[in-house]
């Protein structure tokens, strides 16, 4: 199947997102396009990345002066002292803005990455290779980098956008269900806030993306990128329209946060609980029918992710997660700043929907009854 190409345009950047199996191929001709006056190129890899990638690589850019780096991708390692560990080493190696970091890996990969590049020098060249379902399907579209904090997730960071992504499907085959559940979260998150017709076809296809069909999986990648690339292209910054993408996250970066970003939790599964729990609350508040709850926990059913909200489904473990909620950065006063959902297709604005934590203590008791 031929690579899928989609271009993220706006008034300060453009670059392209290409989707397909064996997409690597493009890689060396990019370069030379878009980094000219390349001469370094220092390409930090997530250890758990096949080997054969690596060497892969090593041949394609054989043309460079490579430094090959590894990063041990978790939550705790995405942090400010792993930052600057790798900063040091690159200003020892004296690279400079006209050459180029290429991250391969994950999500957290790519938010380490691409905040090392927008601070080192105070910018240089940053293509992002994402190797699992949930970095190509979400995270690598947007420019948003960072790490976290002990007060939360994501707390120190920027906004940088890459010279290029390139999503090749083959990685895909090495992830474990885990990891495939974890970019499931955010195209079925897509579908659920923009596109009825998305969610539809979700519902009779989602089976053949966990069984890693070609087609489908470019399919649903391409269609998650398009609608993240529509509320990114128009809010570059996140200052409006874009918190939309946040459906649901509110409850999973608290759920993430109260467990220590415990392995125990995925960010998708943390991002599934976090959906069902903004879609009761939703109804609660009501703003969503509660035929569109049932709709949504059917697809869970249907492919048994319902075990990820379950442990949040009593008035107690919801309670638990309040003490985490505030400090949300989409928070800028003292009430949570939720994104709540109308319909399939269709959330309430954002800065729209914020409650009180004594209203929301109010409101739990009624979300555990649905």
């Amino acid at each position: 199947m031929k690579n899928q190409e989609i271009k993220l345009k706006n008034n300060n950047h453009n670059y392209s997102i290409i989707i397909g199996e064996n997409a690597l191929g493009i890689l060396p001709q990019k370069i030379k396009s878009l980094c000219p006056k390349t001469k370094k190129i220092a390409l930090i890899i997530d250890r758990n990345v096949p080997k054969k990638y690596k060497n892969e690589l090593k041949r394609k850019l054989k043309n460079y002066n490579l430094l090959f780096l590894y990063i041990k991708a978790n939550e705790k390692n995405k942090s400010i002292n792993v930052v600057n560990y790798y900063l040091n080493i690159l200003l020892s190696k004296n690279f400079n803005r006209s050459d180029l970091i290429i991250a391969i890996g994950g999500g957290i990969t790519g938010d380490v990455v691409g905040f090392i590049s927008s601070i080192f020098k105070r910018g240089i060249n940053f293509i992002n290779i994402p190797t699992t379902l949930l970095a190509q399907a979400d995270s690598s579209i947007g420019g948003k980098t960072g790490v976290n904090s002990e007060y939360g997730k994501n707390l120190i960071g920027s906004f940088y956008q890459p010279k290029l992504v390139i999503s090749d499907i083959s990685f895909i085959n090495s992830l474990p269900k885990k990891e495939m559940i974890c970019g499931y979260a955010e195209i079925l998150k897509h579908s659920i806030i923009k596109d009825k017709k998305f969610f539809i076809w979700l519902k009779k296809y989602s089976r053949l993306i966990f069984e890693r069909k070609t087609k489908e999986l470019i399919y649903a990648i391409k269609k998650s990128c398009e609608i993240k690339i529509f509320y990114v292209s128009q809010d570059i910054n996140e200052k409006g329209l874009r918190m939309i993408l946040n459906f649901g996250h509110t409850f999973a970066h608290a759920i993430e946060v109260k467990n220590n970003y415990s392995k125990n939790i995925t960010h998708g599964e943390a991002v599934l609980s976090g959906i069902i729990l903004a879609t009761k609350l939703s109804v609660a508040k009501k703003v969503c029918l509660p035929k569109i709850l049932d709709q949504i926990k059917n697809i869970y059913k249907n492919n048994n992710l319902d075990y990820t909200y379950k442990n949040y489904s009593q008035t107690s473990s919801i309670n638990k997660l309040i003490p985490f909620l505030k400090n949300d950065k989409k928070n800028d006063d003292s009430k949570i700043n939720f994104i709540l959902l109308k319909n399939i297709g269709k959330t309430a604005l954002p800065n729209k929907s914020k409650i009180s934590l004594k209203n929301l203590k109010k409101t739990i008791k009624t979300i555990s009854q649905y």
